[in-house]
């Protein structure tokens, strides 16, 4: 089936941390939600199947036992049953054990009813020094349109988005879970868990860290760029709430060719945002220009150049 306005959701909610069946109930309870309000897809964050920050503290073995084999594991099959009852395109992450390699990966995929239609694995995983990076770029068939996938910091590596986009890519979904941590940039930080519980009494206080430099204002700086400078939709999403001991801002957010914010998340809790993706704008946009213009034969060397890769991979003692 081709949709020529595809119409996509991208949820921002509060996992629970190795929790599973919870928050795929979540996962159940938006999708339905997201295909009542005639959506052809819904996507959600990282790891929002398991949860994200709680593996930091994981032994190898440990983390084994919550990752899952990919799409055989009972979750990404419990994701094809709710793609199936929703009549909805779901995209989700999780933790993914391949035996065969036995390799742990921050693995992201896209389901309808009848099965698995892409899998992701994080090029640049953080969190667990027992992770492995991902070793390819995935651009898919999504109902007629061209779809690829980079996982939160894969996002930051501007090749990344641009490579993805010369393989086809129409639309990029970004699963983050991102934001509100501390960093070399001016303004970066955690925000207190102690606002989040207040955030009734006192949304002011918590909205203006959420969306200060500490959060939205950051992700401002780079992210409608990546939608401009490639003619692609961007669909990022990302947790709001507590992910294990770190709070996030959410903001899931849809972002046309043009850099332009078509709908995001603004509740302080879970929430959904909806955008319809037409054509037109791929060819409108001024980034299709700037990706015919390009001029390899100046810069391909420069930019396939061998060189020592830092994976930036994260973890807490």
């Amino acid at each position: 089936m081709t949709i020529s306005d595809l119409r996509i959701a991208t949820v921002q909610f509060e996992n629970i941390s190795a929790d599973k069946t919870a928050n795929l109930a979540t996962i159940r309870r938006f999708a339905t939600r997201a295909a009542a309000e005639d959506c052809h897809v819904v996507a959600f964050h990282e790891c929002c199947i398991p949860g994200y920050t709680f593996a930091s503290r994981l032994s190898r073995e440990e983390l084994v036992a919550v990752a899952e084999a990919v799409p055989s594991g009972p979750s990404v099959q419990e994701l094809i049953r709710i793609a199936k009852d929703a009549n909805i395109i779901v995209l989700a992450g999780l933790y993914e054990y391949d035996s065969s390699e036995d390799h742990i990966y921050n693995t992201y995929v896209c389901v309808d009813g009848n099965g698995m239609l892409a899998r992701f694995r994080k090029l640049h995983p953080f969190i667990s020094q027992y992770l492995s990076p991902g070793q390819e770029l995935v651009v898919f068939d999504l109902l007629g349109w061209k779809a690829g996938i980079l996982i939160c910091y894969d996002n930051n590596v501007v090749e990344n988005v641009r490579a993805t986009a010369l393989k086809g890519a129409e639309i990029l979904f970004t699963p983050h879970v991102t934001m509100c941590t501390p960093s070399s940039r001016p303004g970066a930080g955690f925000v207190d868990p102690a606002l989040w519980q207040n955030r009734h009494q006192d949304p002011t206080t918590l909205r203006m860290e959420f969306d200060g430099l500490k959060g939205r204002s950051w992700l401002m700086k780079w992210l409608p760029a990546r939608a401009y400078d490639n003619a692609i939709y961007v669909v990022f999403s990302n947790p709001i709430g507590m992910d294990d001991d770190q709070l996030k801002n959410g903001c899931s957010m849809i972002i046309d060719p043009f850099g332009d914010v078509v709908d995001e998340c603004r509740k302080l809790g879970e929430d959904m945002a909806i955008a319809v993706c037409t054509r037109d704008k791929l060819i409108k946009a001024g980034g299709h220009r700037y990706k015919m213009a390009r001029r390899p034969e100046l810069y391909g060397e420069i930019i396939g150049a061998a060189h020592e890769s830092h994976l930036q991979v994260a973890w807490r003692k």
